[in-house]
C-alpha cells in the first residue's frame, strides 16, 4: 500500500502564494512511485493549481465541498463541480464539526458524494480533549467512523480513506498536547477493528488509515511506524516548505 503524505493549507495563502509554493514543492521533489503526495489548498486556489500541478508528482484535494451535485445553494462548490479538478477531498474535519456544526448525517452525505463523482473522500474522525478525558474516545471513534461511512457500499469501501485527528493534538486549537505513537497505536487497531466488524476483515486491510495532528519532521516517522499507519494528515508544517519536504523524505526513509 502507498504511504499517504496529504498537506492541509487550511485559510492560507492567497491564490498567487499558493502558486509559487506548488512550483517550488514540484521542484524540491523527484517522483515518489510509492508515496502520494497531496495538497489541499483553499477552493478557490483548486482550478488555477491543476492547471500547473504535475500529477505524476503532487496530487490535490479539496478542504471542503458540499453533498448536492446542483442547486440553489448559495456560496456552496459542489463535489461534482471539483470532478477532474482534485482526486481527494478532506470531509468531516473537526473544524468543519465543531466550528461550522457538521454532524455525522452531513458527513456521510459528502462521503457519499465524493465517491460518486469519482473523488476519494479523506474522512476525518478524532476526539476531543473532555471525550478522552471521560474515557469516550472509543465511542466517539466509532460513532465518527460508521456514521461517516454509513451511505458507503461494500464495494466502494476502498474509494475511502481515514484520517484520525484527535482534536486535542490539533496545534491550531490551543498549546497542543502531542499524541503518544502508543496512543494513536491504539486508536488505529480501534479504527481497524471497527471496519472488519462492519465490512469483512480483507476490506478493512485495503483502507488506508491516515494520522494528523501537530505532525512535524522530527515526529513524523514515529507515527508511520504505527502499525495500521499508512501515512500523514499534516498541517501547520505543510505551510513550510522545507517541512513539508522533510516529511516526506522521513516517509520515504521508513518505507526503505
Amino acid at each position: 500500500m502507498k504511504t499517504y503524505i496529504v498537506g492541509n493549507w487550511k485559510l492560507n495563502f492567497t491564490v498567487g502564494e499558493a502558486s509559487i509554493y506548488l512550483h517550488k514543492l514540484m521542484k524540491a521533489l523527484p517522483n515518489y512511485r510509492d508515496i502520494e503526495v497531496v495538497v489541499a489548498p483553499s477552493t478557490i486556489a483548486l482550478q488555477p493549481l491543476s492547471l500547473q500541478v504535475d500529477r505524476h508528482k503532487i496530487r490535490l484535494a479539496a478542504q471542503n465541498a458540499f453533498y448536492r451535485d446542483f442547486g440553489a445553494f448559495t456560496g456552496e462548490t459542489s463535489f461534482l463541480q471539483l470532478s477532474g479538478v482534485v482526486n481527494y477531498a478532506l470531509v468531516g474535519h473537526s473544524e468543519q464539526r465543531y466550528i461550522f456544526g457538521e454532524d455525522d448525517k452531513m458527513i456521510a452525505k459528502k462521503t457519499a458524494a465524493a465517491v460518486r463523482n469519482r473523488i476519494q473522500p479523506i474522512l476525518c474522525i478524532g476526539e476531543t480533549e473532555s471525550e478522552r478525558a471521560f474515557n469516550e474516545t472509543a465511542d466517539v471513534i466509532r460513532d465518527q467512523l460508521l456514521g461517516g461511512l454509513s451511505e458507503i457500499s461494500d464495494d466502494d469501501l476502498d474509494k475511502v480513506l481515514i484520517a484520525y485527528e484527535p482534536v486535542w493534538a490539533i496545534s491550531s486549537t490551543k498549546v497542543a498536547k502531542l499524541a503518544t505513537p502508543d496512543e494513536v497505536a491504539e486508536v488505529v487497531k480501534l479504527i481497524r477493528k471497527t471496519l472488519t466488524e462492519a465490512y469483512g476483515k480483507k476490506a478493512a486491510e485495503n483502507v488506508p488509515v491516515l494520522f494528523g495532528g501537530s505532525v512535524n519532521p522530527s515526529n513524523a516517522g514515529g507515527y508511520l511506524t504505527v502499525p495500521g499507519v499508512n501515512g500523514l494528515l499534516v498541517g501547520g508544517s505543510s505551510l513550510i516548505l522545507s517541512e513539508f519536504v522533510d516529511i516526506i523524505e522521513v516517509a520515504k526513509r521508513v518505507q526503505s
